[in-house]
């Protein structure tokens, strides 16, 4: 009788020490996984703060040509470099304004042969094109990162520490299809 009361007692206790490692780990593992989002969110703010110096250097180079649209131009970049990425709606946002941007400064590149003739402009739109590669790369590896969160925190067993911990799905970050037909070409093909 009390051998057996001991074995239950013995089997109980392993049970609850497994349960406990297996909680701890898991709740380990979100917060991992939480704090890569972040990171990642992280890298793409700041690729894309390099993408608007880019752009504003762009900018500044078509200020010889066409002084207005180059100020306006360069206080649009400055207000939207200030920005903050804390979420993929701050991501999607910086987005659309660095389209209608490039959009802008492709227009004055257009009205104005001299400066596609200029070697400062040619070469600051391919640092352009690498910074939008670099950013490209860094909303992939955020969404892989979200991927594996999301997972975590809907598949059971994770899912009741997820919730448990206050752990949530995660935004992916898109580009709508208007923003893909707006996207203007840097090149000429």
């Amino acid at each position: 009788m009390i051998v057996e009361i001991l074995i239950s007692l013995g089997v109980l206790v392993l049970l609850a020490v497994f349960v406990g490692k297996w909680y701890v780990s898991t709740q380990n593992e979100l917060v991992d996984l939480d704090e890569k989002c972040k990171n990642a969110l992280s890298q793409i703010e700041v690729q894309l703060n390099s993408r608007w110096d880019a752009l504003l250097a762009l900018a500044q180079s078509a200020g010889a040509y066409a002084r207005h649209e180059s100020e306006t131009l360069i206080k649009t970049i400055q207000s939207r470099r200030s920005m903050e990425v804390r979420t993929a709606a701050d991501v999607n946002e910086q987005q659309s304004a660095y389209v209608d941007v490039l959009g802008r400064l492709m227009a004055v590149k257009e009205a104005y042969p001299e400066l596609r003739a200029s070697g400062l402009f040619e070469k600051t739109m391919d640092s352009i094109g690498q910074y939008e590669d670099k950013v490209r790369m860094a909303r992939m590896i955020y969404n892989d990162t979200v991927t594996r969160m999301n997972r975590y925190v809907r598949q059971w067993p994770s899912s009741i520490v997820a919730s448990r911990q206050g752990f949530k799905q995660q935004e992916y970050l898109k580009i709508d299809d208007q923003q893909k037909k707006d996207m203007p070409k840097l090149f000429e093909e």
